[in-house]
């Protein structure tokens, strides 16, 4: 009998311990702290919290740099749409342009990390990520006729500032932390 309980905590272990079930829980925990974070960011300093320090992007910024596309891609979807559904932020108007903004990074930031280290990718993503953004608000309005409910990126760029800082400080040295610890490989 303690055999067999012995038995099933080892291989209970060896699951959990696969790089399978490592990408599957930490891209869970990412989109938890996605839908999390913004939350704590605004009970601590306001309404305004989520566009000045930008805590939604730092879970997706974190999953790229760890696990990569698929899993940045998810944490950055589930984390808007549930943000949502639990909170009501980002308000409906805005959560197609969140979404796109995150799903924009989480992509290029998967990109750039195969190629380059985590600062020069992340400062690579945020860069070009902009202008992406930009040009995907330009043809909503101009091509789409879409209402941009007041969503402009230089203004963004502005009030996230501090945001921008605090993910080129902690984001590159938590998915280091993560990928250590973890021994993964971003695939």
């Amino acid at each position: 009998m303690k055999e067999k309980i012995l038995e099933k905590n080892n291989r209970l272990l060896q699951i959990l311990s696969s790089t399978k079930a490592k990408y599957i829980i930490g891209t869970i925990l990412l989109s938890g702290i996605g839908i999390t974070l913004p939350r704590i960011f605004h009970v601590l300093a306001g309404n305004t919290a989520g566009q000045v320090f930008l805590p939604m992007h730092i879970a997706v910024l974190i999953a790229a740099l760890t696990y990569g596309i698929t899993s940045s891609a998810i944490v950055a979807g589930s984390s808007v749409i549930f943000s949502y559904l639990l909170t009501g932020m980002p308000s409906l108007a805005r959560l197609p342009y969140m979404l796109i903004e995150l799903l924009i990074y989480a992509v290029l930031l998967s990109i750039f990390n195969k190629k380059f280290n985590s600062y020069i990718s992340l400062i690579a993503t945020i860069i070009l990520g902009r202008v992406l953004y930009a040009g995907i608000l330009a043809f909503s309005i101009n091509v789409l006729s879409l209402p941009t409910y007041g969503i402009s990126v230089f203004e963004s760029i502005k009030t996230g500032l501090p945001g921008i800082v605090l993910q080129l400080i902690c984001v590159p040295i938590i998915a280091k932390i993560m990928n250590e610890r973890l021994q993964l490989k971003n695939d």
